[in-house]
């Protein structure tokens, strides 16, 4: 027992007594670690991992009460087994590892900089698109809702949704309103899928989109909205979602789902979506301009 408690004594001496000098690179490097286990703790809340990671944990004391009471025999099979139990987790946690990836290489940590540098927002140019296709899409929207007509509507930004637009059928087609109620009317053929946005025209309809896993949303949501919070956790495009149940208006973007919206509440939605500007789209219209200027 002395010895348990001397070692405990050493160890929280260690913790405890800071470092004679700190350096601004010190500081840095704390600041990024908190930055990255602030991240890793909101993407487990979010995922069937945080159940594992409980089971992990009590492996973890576990193996820490091991080595505090000396257990040789059970330290050398972990230790042994350690590569082993690596490579056990990655393959555990693969589909989480494999969003958490593809939502950083969609996201920027220089991005709001880069947003409060672009050139003026209000002008056509830098839309995604114009306030005419805005208007069309809401104004179907609610017309579909007042008839409980399911419809899904997927509008692209910066990540490219070929890979879902191949599962679909080509559209090519100016958006209106007609167009997207006459799309998703019932027993016709396009109905069933969703439809995909780009710009101010329809690329395609009937796509079919990745399913969320996220346990946090309600069992009453069908598979129209569980489809519309998943492709928007692997892209950062915006999808509005028409309940067939109850005519509600949904959005989903980045993975959250905002149930029952107000016709304001989604073209200011749409607003802010329509005048984003991403950093590859904003560096080169910049330096186009600056190449108009010069000549």
């Amino acid at each position: 027992m002395d010895a348990v408690i001397s070692w405990l004594r050493v160890r929280v001496l260690t913790w405890l007594i800071p470092p004679k000098t700190i350096e601004i690179i010190d500081i840095i490097q704390i600041l990024l670690i908190a930055y990255c286990v602030y991240h890793m703790i909101l993407w487990l809340r979010n995922t069937r991992a945080y159940t594992l990671l409980k089971g992990i944990a009590v492996i973890a004391i576990f193996v820490f009460f091991a080595n505090v009471l000396q257990m040789e025999v059970i330290v050398w099979l972990i230790s042994n087994l350690g590569v082993a139990a690596f490579t056990a987790v990655i393959i555990i946690f693969q589909p989480e590892l494999r969003k958490v990836l593809e939502q950083m290489g969609h996201r920027s940590l220089f991005s709001p900089i880069m947003n409060s540098l672009t050139v003026s927002r209000e002008e056509e140019g830098n839309k995604r698109f114009s306030d005419k296709t805005l208007n069309e899409i809401v104004r179907a929207c609610y017309e579909m809702g007042e008839v409980r007509t399911g419809a899904l509507i997927v509008i692209e930004r910066d990540i490219n949704l070929n890979d879902y637009e191949t599962t679909g059928i080509p559209v090519d087609a100016v958006v209106t309103g007609q167009l997207l109620i006459n799309i998703f009317e019932h027993n016709t053929p396009l109905h069933d899928g969703a439809v995909i946005i780009r710009g101010n025209r329809v690329a395609a309809a009937t796509c079919y989109l990745p399913l969320s896993d996220n346990m946090d949303l309600s069992k009453k949501l069908g598979t129209r909205h569980r489809a519309g919070v998943g492709i928007s956790e692997v892209s950062d495009c915006l999808v509005i979602i028409v309940s067939e149940e109850t005519g509600n208006v949904s959005f989903a973007r980045e993975g959250r789902l905002t149930s029952a919206v107000s016709p304001a509440e989604l073209k200011q939605e749409m607003s802010e979506f329509q005048k984003m500007v991403g950093i590859t789209r904003s560096i080169g219209k910049l330096r186009w301009r600056r190449g108009v200027k010069n000549e």
